[in-house]
């Protein structure tokens, strides 16, 4: 299991966009599950409507945890992408 934290620098959040693009990236490793947590609740992030559930703001704290065949490729590719997007 690999896991990581990353506090959100988006103006608007986790909003409509974001995270379509977070669940798809998620998606894309296929034989790793990949979470996300954050106000004290924790999501599958592949799930977008569960995502956008969590109410992520900017400066909000979310950890992501990788877990499963790939789980070294997915956290590095989750952590790059929330640098670029969020």
């Amino acid at each position: 299991m690999k896991e990581f934290t990353y506090v959100i620098k988006d103006a608007l959040g986790i909003h409509a966009r974001p995270a379509g693009l977070l669940a798809k990236k998620a998606k894309s490793y296929a034989e790793t599950t990949v979470s996300i947590s954050a106000n004290g609740k924790t999501v599958n992030a592949g799930q977008l409507m569960k995502l956008m559930a969590l109410g992520v703001k900017q400066g909000t704290e979310v950890t992501i945890t990788c877990e499963g065949a790939n789980e070294e490729e997915a956290a590095a590719g989750m952590k790059a992408f929330l640098e670029e997007n969020l």
